[in-house]
This record gives structure tokens, sequence and C-alpha cells, in this order.
């Protein structure tokens, strides 16, 4: 079961990993602190900035205004908005403005942006002078209960999303949840698709929360903060058992992923297709293959894709806008994915909500006809 909804004083979740732990503070308008946080955290230390266009435009000037009342010098570094600048190219241009700004290996990188800037911040954080300590302050609810959490940073590859990265983990995560009031619904309902999945995974008090608060989650208030602190823990611990995902704790965490990622590659990771929305169809998907091989009841599967349509979020391949490859293009993708271990393909199912599990040596050909029988479906 979750805890009661609380509000006031910012929610602080601990990510236990020895000399690299660190907090994620959780609260409405929380971006004012960020130069006080900072001072606290790296007194003398200079600052650059890595947001997105989109982003800048909204909280460039509030991080800096934050920054430059604690004394903390800072320079920006701002990017085109989109998966398309998780680049070789972009990453290249972020590394040399990084060093033309005279950052040194004692000073931060602000991540000031959602999962792409996170990711992209982060892996430039980690090469520049072999190693730059980086503050992530996500600014999309994906973001907040996800890839700003756990230390996974990365670029896309023409073989597939986040196949060159490093572990790094920030020294800190300021989410202000009042910086998604100006999210899109679109964005914060793929978002909201991490969160659910926190609860399909091994929380189903949570989930039922969600069934019954997903409303005031969306609306804002404590509610939201309350999803968000509680997705940020189950993280937290999962990471705290299996930092660099050497063992399967860490696996759980992508549910829906495996699928979802070679949908995305398949739409050209574009707008077309949201990460969130493809995790979604994911995990529609992962519980529908997993009933398939009798492993729960088909009514469980319904409940899922019931809260998903409740939501507004996709749950069917058939969901994605225009023509897709088909089941053997699909797989192929799926076969360049990081849970793939000698030619082996590994799948999160579940055996009901809330009892998700790592499935090894999934058998390729009966995945195939699953997903050839799922592009067939109108």
């Amino acid at each position: 079961m979750t805890a009661p909804v609380r509000s006031g004083d910012p929610i602080i979740v601990n990510v236990p990993l020895g000399e690299r732990e660190y907090d994620i503070a959780i609260g409405r308008g929380l971006i004012a602190s960020l130069g006080e946080r900072i001072a606290k955290l790296r007194p003398g230390a200079a600052v650059a900035i890595v947001s997105d266009e989109t982003v800048a435009a909204r909280y460039l000037p509030q991080a800096e205004a934050s920054l430059g009342a604690a004394g903390i010098r800072s320079s920006r570094v701002v990017v085109p908005p989109g998966e398309s600048s998780k680049s070789w190219r972009v990453l290249e241009s972020v590394c040399e403005q990084l060093l033309a700004a005279r950052i040194e290996r004692g000073d931060l990188v602000v991540a000031l942006g959602g999962g792409v800037v996170g990711d992209l911040a982060g892996l430039a954080a980690a090469i520049v002078r072999r190693g730059i300590s980086v503050v992530q302050v996500p600014t999309t609810l994906l973001a907040q209960v996800d890839s700003s959490v756990g230390g996974k940073t990365g670029i896309n590859s023409a073989h597939g999303k986040n196949q060159i990265g490093a572990f790094y983990q920030p020294a800190l995560v300021i989410a202000d949840t009042a910086l998604l009031d100006t999210l899109p619904a679109r964005q914060f309902r793929a978002g909201y698709a991490e969160v659910m999945k926190y609860g399909l995974i091994a929380d189903a008090g949570f989930f039922a929360w969600l069934e019954a608060n997903w409303r005031d989650v969306l609306a804002g208030g404590p509610a939201r903060e309350h999803a968000i602190a509680t997705s940020c823990r189950a993280k937290a611990i999962t990471v705290a058992r299996d930092e660099r995902e050497t063992g399967t704790a860490r696996h759980l965490l992508n549910l829906g992923h495996t699928f979802g990622h070679a949908f995305e590659a398949a739409a050209g990771f574009s707008n077309r297709l949201l990460h969130g929305e493809a995790v979604a169809i994911g995990m529609a998907l992962a519980f529908a293959f997993s009933a398939r091989r009798g492993l729960l009841a088909p009514a469980e599967v319904e409940r899922v894709v019931r809260h998903l349509r409740a939501v507004g979020l996709p749950n069917r391949p058939t969901d994605i806008p225009s023509e897709l490859p088909d089941a053997d293009a699909l797989i192929a993708l799926m076969a360049q994915d990081k849970k793939v271990r000698r030619g082996k393909l590994t799948l999160i199912l579940a055996r009901g909500i809330g009892a998700s599990f790592v499935a090894p040596d999934a058998d390729l050909a009966e995945v195939r006809a699953f997903l050839a029988e799922k592009l067939a479906e109108r």
C-alpha cells in the first residue's frame, strides 16, 4: 500500500549508493533553491546549464537567477529540442562548449530539461575531463520519475535507442513539480506511463491507488507529488540493489521497454511516438504475452488496458500513426536490445499486477507470431 498523500515541505528521497549516494528533492517551486542547494553541495563551484531551446525559453532565466543570487558563476549550453539531440553530433557540441566555458572537474553540470537533456548532459558530464558532477533538474514527468534517477546516460545509434552511454550517478536531483504545470498534456500522459509501470512491477496497492487518483495526479497538487515520490522510492530501492544492471533486479524497470524501444526505432525516434507512449504499448503487450503463456488471467490484461485508455494512452501497435514494419523487422530491432544475451531475448513478463519478473531466453518465433497477430489487429 502507498503512504497517505501529504503536502508542505519538499519530500526527500535518498538513493543509497554508499559514496555515490544522493538525494531527490520533490516539491513545488524548488528551482528557486537551485543556487542555495548547489552552494551547499559544491562550495565555490562554477556551473554550466545544459538545456534545450523550449525549456530554456521558460526556465533558464529562473535557474540563472537562483545561481546568481548564490554567487555562482554560470554559463549555458542550449541544444535543439527532441530525440534527435541524442546524437554524436550534439554530444560533441555539448562537450566542446563545456570545455570552452572552462568548466573544471570540481565544477558542476546542471541538466535542465526532460529525458533527452538529462541523458545527453549526463553523458557529457561523464566523459568531459573524465568526469564532472551533474545535477539533474528534470522538467517532465517522465524524467522526474525515471530518467533523472539511477545514473543511466546515453545517446541513440542507428542500431537502436540508448546504445551508447555510461552509468553516471547525479550528485543531486531537484524535481520541481511546478515545472510540470506547463507541460503539454500529451507529454504528461507519456510520463504517466512510467509512473504506472512501478505499480505493475511490484506494487499492486500503488496501481490501485492510481486507478482511483489518476485524475488528481494529472490535475496537480499533493496527489501528483505523492505519485512522483512513490515512483522515485521504488526506483531508488531497485537501483541500490542493482546499480549497473549486472543482476536481474534492475531489469524489472524495463517492463514494456523491449517491445516499446522497437516501436520507437520503427517510428524513427520522432514525435510520431513518444517514449512513454511506446512504453504504454509495450506494457500492454507484455501483459498480453504473459496471458498468452498462461501466466495470468485475461482480466488482468483488461484491467491494464482499461487504465491506459482511461488516461488517454495508446495500448496497441495499431494506435501508432501511419505504417509500421512487419514482425520480422520488429524482431530484428528487438535483437539490438541491451538485455539480449548471446542472442537470447529477455522479456519482463508478469504473473499479475504487481508481480512482474524477468523471463530470459524468450522464444523469438513465439514473440514473432505474437507481434504479427497484434500488428494485424484493427
